[in-house]
């Protein structure tokens, strides 16, 4: 099995990783600014995607251009939230740099597409595959792709050796419960796991303790009086937030993208994909969804209420109203809720106290925290996971130290290294 990694290799975004060049796993974007795309011209038989966040999906559109078809496969709520967010990148940026694909090559898109349900072995470009819940977002996947594609991967062991490769992506994963989902599991037998390192150089306290946390922080601020504007990710962390803000009694608004995609969540075929659908009913039925029509935004940022809104790292949406209409007032409060990059304004802010908000560099003197909510396995999470892999090679990926983590992996016994951006291994 020949692999070759063209995004998400000693980085994170842009995720891409080629098999044997028929087999596409992942095609996401790095959405900075300018963005980046995978590396090189690819024309697979088949697409697998592991989960509906832009970094691992944005590009996958652009697969269809010209000539090519190629199958693509996901889970039911991958398919929904990918589309989702083809369709906001075409509104937004459509006929730019910043969209790599046309409306045709998303319409086409909708034709070749196959969805799957987790432990259903499939076939796909001669590989037996099969999704396993990696409890990051709704619909988030394993990987297991199996070069023997006559028996299911899921029945396969090593003493069945006969030359053939099982490889494990683990795609975004995470080892805690989460309100949205339920933490992963799953631990199939596999020869060689790619396995992302985000979280690798950081230990959370238990989810539960920071929701607590999070959670008093903002009835205090509501007690006193203030504004609560928590920028949110619009896929799991608002929902993440509006489940909080149900369970713990707060009124809150919801504005932005994460609207469409807790409705979204709610239909039919993705329920399966959640931990608890009637808690996310609840929080739904909690909030209050903004339109933002005739100054609504602005009358509702003078209110004594919490704002749960996009976007999480303040880049734009209807967070450039909600921030700088209550970023004056001490008793008010940003509760950021994800990982700010360097570079965006939510880092800028969390690090100076001041933001480049809707074009403008603002002070801002309303109390702003940070909680860390991530989806993302941590540091004790990656090791707990990996433990089940200790007779396996395992090649380090999506990070930012993803070189030191495999170094550390191998002082502890592993067989681990982390591939360069470009480089081809050939796995056995």
């Amino acid at each position: 099995m020949e692999v070759q990694f063209l995004g998400g290799a000693r980085e994170i975004g842009r995720s891409a990783i080629l098999i044997d060049d028929r087999l596409l796993v992942d095609f996401g974007m790095d959405s900075g600014n300018p963005p980046a795309f995978p590396i090189g011209d690819v024309d697979p038989e088949a697409v697998v995607v592991s989960h509906g966040h832009l970094d691992h999906v944005g590009t996958v559109p652009a697969l269809l251009s010209g000539d090519s078809r190629p199958s693509v496969h996901w889970t039911p709520p991958t398919y929904d939230l990918a589309m989702t967010l083809a369709r906001d990148t075409l509104e937004l940026h459509g006929g730019s740099y910043d969209c790599p694909f046309t409306q045709a090559e998303l319409a086409r898109l909708t034709q070749v597409s196959e969805t799957h349900d987790y432990r259903e072995p499939f076939e796909a470009a001669g590989y037996e595959i099969t999704f396993y819940d990696a409890g990051h977002v709704p619909g988030s996947a394993h990987v297991l792709i199996d070069s023997a594609g006559g028996s299911p991967a899921s029945n396969r062991t090593k003493s069945d050796d006969d030359g053939d490769t099982r490889l494990l992506y683990t795609g975004d994963f995470h080892t805690e419960d989460q309100r949205l989902v339920a933490a992963t599991t799953a631990r199939p037998e596999a020869d060689v796991v790619i396995c992302e390192s985000t979280y690798a150089d950081t230990t959370r306290p238990p989810r539960e303790e920071i929701e607590r946390e999070f959670a008093e922080s903002l009835r205090t601020t509501i007690w006193e009086g203030g504004t609560v504007v928590v920028p949110a990710f619009a896929i799991g962390r608002t929902q993440e937030v509006l489940c909080l803000c149900e369970r713990y009694d707060l009124e809150c608004y919801v504005d932005g993208m994460g609207k469409r995609i807790t409705e979204l969540l709610l239909h039919e075929q993705n329920r399966p994909f959640l931990r608890d659908t009637d808690a996310l009913r609840r929080a739904k039925g909690n909030a209050r969804f903004v339109d933002g029509r005739d100054g609504q935004r602005k009358r509702i940022a003078e209110q004594n209420t919490v704002i749960v809104t996009t976007s999480g790292m303040l880049h734009g949406g209807p967070a450039m109203t909600y921030v700088p209409a209550i970023r004056t007032h001490p008793t008010n409060k940003i509760a950021m809720t994800g990982h700010q990059v360097e570079g965006t304004p939510g880092r800028d802010l969390l690090e100076t106290g001041s933001a480049e908000l809707d074009g403008r560099r603002m002070p801002v003197s309303a109390q702003v925290e940070q909680y860390d909510f991530s989806a993302h396995a941590d540091r004790t999470g990656l090791f707990e996971f990996l433990e089940s892999y200790r007779d396996s090679e395992v090649l380090v990926v999506h990070g930012d130290r993803c070189e030191a983590f495999a170094e550390e992996l191998r002082r502890e016994g592993f067989d681990a290294s982390a591939p360069a951006l470009g480089e081809s291994r050939t796995l056995e």
